[in-house]
């Protein structure tokens, strides 16, 4: 597909690579979007394995013109640490729920990212909303998912300071983005904490469409239960026509999803396009 108005997506980051590729893998994510004179990158991944695989790819990422965050964890944020060392980017506008930098804890230690708002906003031109922001004409980040269901996101992720108390974390802060495309909507997610199920019924509502053209991304579904199958159902009445589970999601839920969706395998260097 060639002209005005094609989207390109391109995996920077992920758990996976392909056989042949040689770029690098870690478990973490981050996507580059690129429409006329817009360049996005959603997620930063954990390390400067965002940077290599850039370069392989012939990416610039000192031209970017947004960086948005799906949510506050690590391997979502950090490889920002890399990157705003690489380049300058006090003109680049960062988008981020407003809970994105709080600290975050488990029993493995912290998990949260590794620098605060303040930090941010010295490097960045941060806005923080919990509203849906229009990225470019077609491309919106959706804010704050309201969690709609009773099989996700029941479960705390760890704990996480606001205001000065600990408490357990819902991971309120995760969001997505949605493209409004001639097939419908093209969903892309970070790790889905708010339930992939939910983001998609935002992601409808705000967009006013309910047509599923595709999703990529983290799912966050390990385990064969009730999570998994509903989720599994439910994408099957969306009448979804590519899907790609990556990063967070395990070899057991993509078989199961395999067995009944039309599953893409998903690797550093995908590249696809939007109409």
């Amino acid at each position: 597909m060639k002209g005005a108005g094609i989207v390109k997506l391109k995996v920077l980051v992920d758990n996976n690579t392909y056989i042949d590729e040689y770029y690098l893998g870690e478990p973490a994510a981050a996507f580059y979007i690129e429409e006329g004179g817009e360049r996005i990158l959603f997620d930063c991944g954990y390390s400067d394995v965002l940077l290599k695989n850039a370069e392989l790819m012939g990416i610039d990422l000192s031209s970017l013109t947004k960086i948005v965050f799906s949510h506050g964890h690590n391997d979502h944020t950090r490889g920002l640490l890399f990157l705003k060392d690489r380049a300058d980017l006090s003109a680049v506008s960062l988008i981020a729920h407003p809970d994105c930098f709080l600290p975050r804890e488990d029993e493995t230690g912290s998990f949260g990212a590794p620098f605060s708002l303040a930090d941010a906003a010295l490097w960045t031109k941060l806005t923080t909303t919990c509203e849906p922001v229009n990225l470019i004409d077609k491309l919106v980040w959706l804010g704050e998912i309201p969690r709609g269901n009773d099989f996700e996101a029941s479960e705390p992720v760890g704990r996480r300071l606001k205001d000065g108390l600990w408490e357990d974390d819902y991971v309120m802060d995760d969001t997505a983005l949605a493209y409004r495309g001639e097939e419908g909507l093209f969903i892309i997610t970070g790790c889905s904490h708010s339930g992939i199920c939910n983001i998609v019924e935002y992601a409808k509502k705000v967009c006013g469409d309910s047509r599923i053209a595709g999703i990529i991304g983290g799912f966050h579904l390990f385990e064969k239960g009730r999570q998994l199958d509903k989720a599994v159902e439910y994408l099957k009445s969306c009448g979804v026509k590519r899907l790609y589970p990556c990063h967070c999601v395990s070899l057991a839920a993509k078989a199961a999803m395999l067995a009944e969706l039309p599953v893409v395998e998903v690797g550093v260097g995908l590249r696809l396009e939007l109409q």
